[in-house]
């Protein structure tokens, strides 16, 4: 096992928008010397946001990686650190973060706590099964409450919250915290330097009850899960160590039965050194998380690498990104083995091999080379021909399949056009380019209109990609009104035949299937095909382009040629001609039965539902309510926060755009709004009926 291992550690930064997250990032790399001056996201010159885009609005859009090295107990330990984006609009960034990293930390902001985002990455780390931290941000501005943050991870996202630390005061009054496992207090004193100094000091006497009564629900949050210090625990509690304590709440946080808390203000410095403690004291090291688990593409067998430099290599391809000086970039984990400059690696999804002519450590968009990387690491190398999103790299000789990465569909799209012939083949390639990048982003072409529409998932989203198409790839293009992703299902059930004869001379075509057609299982996206053809009615060889001919015809819906979300096909019977017969008549077969018969099953449009939260004063809440109704929205709950009330409802996404400058306009610019993909449902019949007119042209 090589030592290096234990101490690296692999993490991501990650909140709702506006908690902090760049600025803990940017502070980190500060007190760790990885840079020499404070990057300000406001000021536009933060190292992690380096794109022109990122620093003009003061948001993360890509998730930027670094490395830097934490002193800790006297020994040197490696952080890989990625910044994670707080917008809806680009969870895709924080959903293959997620996958590779193996520890990370949740920043709240302490006046504004769990917000929808929160809930959203959280449900993306329980997803992945990513031990966290939780580090309460911004505890010197007005309305900040520790207390009420541990609350709502308890209420909302179901954590088991222990405060490691207690704030000393808070707002204008926060000067440190109390260290409830070493039990002394960690006072800041604001020097004439930038960088805050801090003392380590007594407890204050008039705050010994409720560190007392702090510490004592550490112990028995952690005696819960921990048989050694709940022996110790019920023999006498005053006897467990700092250290007993430290190694417990460690392996708790690694199993993800705790989620130890800390608090400070990164913008001002403080915590910044103890929250880097944490992430060392709580966080796993690959061989924490150990063994990894896969296929064997061979065997189709289970397969396990461990964490070691000499198993055979096996890295996963997180993310893909084009860089102006190096050309495309992909970013990668490494589980096990060694990856070299100049390797040969297999590409499981291709079958195909790929050479890496280069590869780098990572700081933000900058590039330091490296002759080799090893396992536990994460880095970026240059030089695949054919490498997407989610693709397993691994030794030629030792292939392994590791579990890949789904992406949530795009729910807007918008139709664009070159302005000029120049910026015709230019804008393909652009294209092509940018969707290689973003497994969110879709670009399709409109059968009837031959527009270019680009797909993604809102409307910043699209903004920033077309923003890019300029900017990066100097192309000009015409967009038009935002247009909503409908999608189209089938309802009811229904037994089929169809047959497809050619005669043209010489050898024919023919196919003859019998397929039950109707709605898929609940939770089931794309095509649910089953095989139920007996006695070698349809040969083996056969039934494979039947599926294709069905998955490929759901891409144009009976009713308004949208894409159908999901579609359940058993194929039951059928004949060939031992001449006539080929695999390309079955799938011409398929794709006619579909545009025959789904018009038959009770087809109905759907469309994208999105949970929709507004923090608002008092006195605006029933003009929110009422606007929301008007909207088709439904409300589903309120609850009050620091001095307002949040609305929370499920509204259509056709009735939102433009909903910023409206809700402004209703509570005079003082309620803001958030809103995230929910759902597909069911339009309403009169709506359905405009929705299929217009997608005929019949109405403009």
């Amino acid at each position: 096992m090589d030592k290096n291992l234990i101490y690296t550690r692999n993490i991501g930064i990650m909140a709702h928008i506006d908690a902090g997250k760049t600025t803990t990032t940017e502070r980190i790399l500060f007190f760790t010397g990885r840079t020499h001056r404070l990057g300000e996201v406001h000021d536009g010159n933060a190292t992690m946001d380096w794109m022109v885009q990122e620093q003009e609005r003061g948001i993360t859009i890509t998730s930027a990686a670094t490395t830097t090295f934490w002193k800790y107990n006297g020994d040197d330990f490696k952080i890989n650190i990625i910044d994670t984006p707080g917008h809806v609009d680009f969870t895709v960034e924080v959903e293959r973060s997620l996958r590779i990293l193996d520890g990370a930390v949740a920043v709240f902001c302490a006046v504004g706590g769990v917000e929808p985002q929160s809930e959203t990455v959280w449900r993306q780390a329980n997803k992945y099964g990513v031990p966290r931290l939780a580090f309460i941000n911004k505890m010197d501005r007005a309305g900040a409450d520790f207390f009420s943050v541990v609350q709502q991870m308890q209420e909302k996202l179901g954590a088991n919250p222990v405060p490691v630390q207690i704030p000393i005061g808070a707002e204008e009054n926060y000067k440190g915290f109390i260290d409830l496992i070493k039990m002394n207090a960690v006072v800041f004193y604001d020097d004439a330097e930038t960088v805050t100094r801090f003392e380590v000091e007594e407890i204050p006497a008039s705050m010994m009850d409720e560190v007392e009564e702090w510490r004592g629900k550490l112990i028995e949050a952690v005696a819960g899960v921990d048989d050694t210090i709940l022996e110790r625990y019920l023999e006498d509690h005053n006897s467990i160590t700092p250290d007993e304590l430290m190694v417990a709440i460690r392996k708790a946080a690694i199993d993800g039965t705790i989620i130890p808390v800390i608090c400070g203000s990164a913008f001002k410095n403080k915590g910044v050194q103890s929250l880097l403690d944490a992430v060392i004291a709580y966080l796993p090291s690959p061989v924490d998380k150990g063994t990894i688990t896969g296929i064997d593409p061979r065997t189709d067998e289970e397969e396990t690498r461990e964490p070691d430099n000499d198993a055979p290599m096996a890295a996963l391809a997180f993310k893909i990104a084009t860089d102006p000086f190096v050309g495309r970039l992909a970013f990668m984990r490494v589980y096990s083995g060694t990856i070299n400059a100049g390797d040969t690696v297999l590409n499981v999804r291709t079958g195909k091999r790929e050479r890496i002519n280069r590869l780098f450590q990572m700081h933000a968009n900058k590039q330091n080379p490296k002759e080799s990387i090893s396992a536990g690491d994460i880095c970026a190398g240059v030089g695949f021909k054919d490498l997407k999103t989610g693709d397993t790299l691994c030794s030629i000789n030792k292939p392994i399949l590791l579990e890949t990465m789904d992406f949530p569909e795009p729910v807007i799209g918008v139709a664009i056009e070159p302005r000029t012939q120049a910026d015709v083949d230019k804008l393909s390639l652009a294209l092509n380019k940018l969707a290689e990048e973003d497994p969110t982003f879709q670009v399709k072409t409109d059968l009837d209109s031959g527009q270019t529409v680009i797909h993604g998932m809102g409307e910043l989203h699209l903004e920033i990609l077309i923003d890019r198409l300029k900017r990066e790839f100097k192309v000009e293009c015409n967009q038009g009104a935002p247009q909503v992703a409908y999608k189209e299902a089938i309802t009811t059930t229904g037994e089929f035949r169809e047959v497809f004869k050619k005669q043209t001379g010489g050898r024919g075509k023919f196919a003859d299937i019998i397929f039950e057609l109707g709605p898929a299982d609940e939770n089931v996206r794309g095509l649910q095909f089953i095989n139920d053809v007996k006695g070698g009615h349809i040969p083996k060889e056969y039934v494979p382009s039947v599926e294709k001919g069905f998955r490929e015809a759901m891409s144009n819906g009976p009713l308004a040629g949208f894409q159908l979300e999901s579609l359940k096909v058993t194929l039951k019977d059928g004949s060939y001609h031992p001449v006539d017969s080929d695999a390309l008549s079955f799938e011409i077969a398929a794709k006619q039965a579909f545009r025959k018969f789904a018009a038959k099953c009770n087809p109905v449009i759907l469309e994208p539902i999105m949970s929709t939260e507004v923090v608002t004063p008092e006195e605006y809440v029933g003009d929110v309510i009422g606007d929301f109704n008007r909207r088709r929205g439904r409300v589903e709950g309120m609850e009050s926060k620091a001095g307002a009330r949040v609305v929370k409802a499920k509204v259509p996404l056709a009735e939102k755009f433009g909903y910023v400058t409206v809700l402004r306009t209703l509570t005079s610019g003082r309620a803001t709004s958030t809103m995230e993909f929910s759902h597909y449902e069911k339009v309403p019949a009169e709506i359905s009926n405009r929705i299929v007119e217009i997608a005929k042209g019949k109405i403009l």
